[in-house]
């Protein structure tokens, strides 16, 4: 069987139970075709970088799927019939990541470092400061 990485977005006004509701009715058209969802992960309500369908937030969800390519299809046939669903997007991959996806990992601030790149002509503290001039 193949295996897919598979986002899609709810919109706004629906809760995160009804979310999580509408992920277990695709993860059963899966199980009908003869496929299995391995990875479910619920990303929680965004903004959006533009409106979709009057909607500025959705909720994202990912799931890692291993299934053949017809039920992947019935899959997605029964999202474009669905209206909570804005958008959909499936990618075949060679292998699934394990482990917690990159949105889900917790960035540390303190990785980043130094901002100004350790220059000192850069002002701020260290550096010298010329007067402003209106």
């Amino acid at each position: 069987m193949a295996l897919y990485e598979h986002i899609f977005l709810a919109r706004q006004d629906v809760s995160q139970q009804q979310v999580e509701e509408l992920t277990a009715a695709l993860t059963e058209v899966l199980a009908a075709g003869g496929g299995k969802v391995t990875k479910n992960e619920y990303w929680g309500l965004k903004g959006l970088s533009y409106r979709i369908r009057k909607n500025r937030k959705a909720h994202y969800t990912l799931m890692n799927i291993d299934a053949p390519a017809p039920a992947v299809a019935e899959m997605e046939r029964q999202m474009r019939i669905n209206e909570d669903i804005l958008r959909f997007m499936t990618v075949r991959v060679d292998e699934l990541e394990e482990g917690p996806s990159a949105m889900m990992q917790k960035r540390d601030r303190d990785d980043r470092g130094d901002r100004d790149g350790g220059r000192p002509d850069r002002g701020g503290f260290g550096g010298e400061r010329r007067p402003r001039r209106f």
